[in-house]
């Protein structure tokens, strides 16, 4: 399947990060380029791993499939892996219905994080996702199952049973020539690693870091490898959510020695950044790692998140522009790391390793480090896990 080289196209960083980590026994050098929305096609070696962060999960479902379009016409004859969701948050039906052009095999499953499909339905830890909480500050509801979520395509349900069955290339040929869009129930990381190697010669594949996972799995490449060392840098953790487990991390971060610095939604709103945070944050830098918040304590009106992680951002790069050295950056959420990333003129990330699932390690251009996690990712040590990984010498247990 990738005897032409693979092309990646995801919604956010963060998940464009993991997504090229979990590719990386295909290609070690797998890159991840930061596309523009002006100009989403990215040159590339055909042979190669590219996974692109198209950064539409914010912009409106018409904008989302003109870009996956513009990104899929420079495609040619290479395999396509579509990184969406394992929630199904943002444009999921329109930028799977622009890769629907092929068959296409959908399986949304991320067994590592207990997120799982059964019955075409999607699962948090057991609970249906339309009765969890996951999409609380969405402003929607979740969709009921995952055809729902991609309607108006055509789609199949193609159950457990199926999927741990020898029937399961058979139903996958079926779809592909009746042109529908099988949707894969699994719940482990065996389903889906049935599911790729099932899959029809030609057909994209659509799901989140689980089947990437399994994808990369199908290269039978040892993923031992001795991590690259720290680079000594300051480290500063940007935190764009305000939400109760984001708190936890970081309240756990401060016991274990690092320096929170809160954000006034008001400056940030107000002035695009903090110059007050800023200053304060400089000086952290100097004594250890220092960790960018929005202050929780002032209230935030409904609408402002955007305009609150852009100030943020925007606080972040000066931070780092005016240090007097690199800076190695936390990035916590992918809106929060491309904005950050943007501000920087960051284009593109090599993924080194990760350091716990989904909190991956990357160099930029110039050499530093910057660490993605998908906002929703990590317990409550997951900022403590990444600040002791890149500041050994300074970790406090």
């Amino acid at each position: 399947m990738l005897t032409n080289g693979l092309l990646v196209l995801a919604d956010d960083l963060s998940g464009a990060v993991e997504t090229a980590a979990c590719l990386r026994p295909i290609d070690a050098s797998a890159t991840v380029e930061l596309a523009r929305t002006d100009s989403p096609q990215v040159a590339h070696n055909a042979q190669s791993v590219v996974v692109v962060d198209l950064d539409h999960r914010a912009l409106t479902a018409a904008e989302a499939a003109r870009i996956t379009h513009a990104a899929l016409r420079g495609a040619g004859e290479r395999a396509v892996f579509v990184k969406i969701d394992s929630q199904l948050r943002g444009n999921v039906a329109a930028v799977l219905g622009a890769a629907a052009d092929r068959p296409l095999v959908v399986a949304p499953a991320l067994p590592a994080l207990h997120r799982t499909v059964v019955d075409g339905i999607a699962h948090l830890n057991g609970v249906a996702l339309h009765r969890s909480q996951a999409w609380r500050v969405e402003g929607t509801s979740p969709p009921r199952s995952i055809a729902g979520a991609l309607a108006p395509l055509s789609c199949r349900t193609i159950s457990l049973k199926t999927v741990r069955s020898q029937n399961l290339a058979t139903a996958l040929a079926e779809c592909a020539a009746a042109g529908e869009v099988p949707v894969c129930d699994g719940e482990t990381d065996a389903d889906l690693d049935a599911v790729v190697a099932a899959a029809p010669a030609g057909a994209r594949l659509a799901g989140s870091g689980g089947l990437a996972a399994a994808l990369g799995r199908t290269a039978c490449l040892s993923t031992a490898e001795t991590p690259p060392p720290p680079t000594g840098n300051p480290v500063l953790i940007v935190v764009g959510t305000a939400s109760p487990e984001a708190a936890e991390q970081l309240r756990v971060a401060e016991l274990r020695g690092t320096r929170i610095v809160g954000c006034s939604p008001t400056d940030l709103i107000g002035r695009g950044t903090s110059e007050s945070a800023l200053s304060r944050a400089l000086v952290a830098l100097e004594r250890g790692p220092t960790a960018l918040s929005i202050d929780s304590a002032e209230p935030i009106a409904p609408g402002q998140s955007r305009d609150l992680v852009r100030g943020l951002a925007s606080t972040a790069a000066g931070i780092v522009e005016r240090s007097p050295g690199p800076v190695d950056l936390v990035l916590t959420g992918g809106e929060t790391a491309r904005l950050v990333l943007d501000a920087l003129g960051v284009r593109a990330l090599v993924p080194v390793g990760q350091i716990h699932h989904g909190a991956v390690r990357s160099r930029t251009p110039a050499g530093a480090s910057v660490v993605t996690r998908p906002g929703s990712f990590g317990g409550s040590d997951s900022l403590s896990r990444i600040v002791e990984h890149l500041r050994p010498q300074e970790s406090k247990g």
